[in-house]
């Protein structure tokens, strides 16, 4: 699949940064590949974060997602929350 607009939104906005929320059919690997925001990149700054619901289709999973760079030169986010395991209590 591919980057949804309509699927984006914004939770918060305070001081210049924008707390979005997002999702999509898509895995992490998708979400997270450089230039899936690019349709994004007006709205996207840098700093930014996306609270992401990734794969709602499937395994349904949640990532932070930072925003690296935005504008020209395409949108990249970093997944704060790579590497982590969930735990059960």
């Amino acid at each position: 699949m591919a980057f949804r607009a309509r699927n984006l939104s914004v939770l918060a906005y305070a001081n210049g940064f924008t707390l979005w929320h997002y999702i999509t059919e898509d895995t992490g690997a998708a979400a997270t590949a450089d230039g899936y925001f690019d349709a994004a990149c007006e709205m996207l700054r840098v700093g930014d974060v996306l609270v992401a619901n990734l794969d709602a289709d499937g395994d349904a999973d949640t990532a932070l997602l930072a925003v690296r760079t935005s504008g020209e030169e395409g949108v990249r986010v970093r997944d704060l929350t790579a590497g982590t395991q969930p735990t059960d209590g």
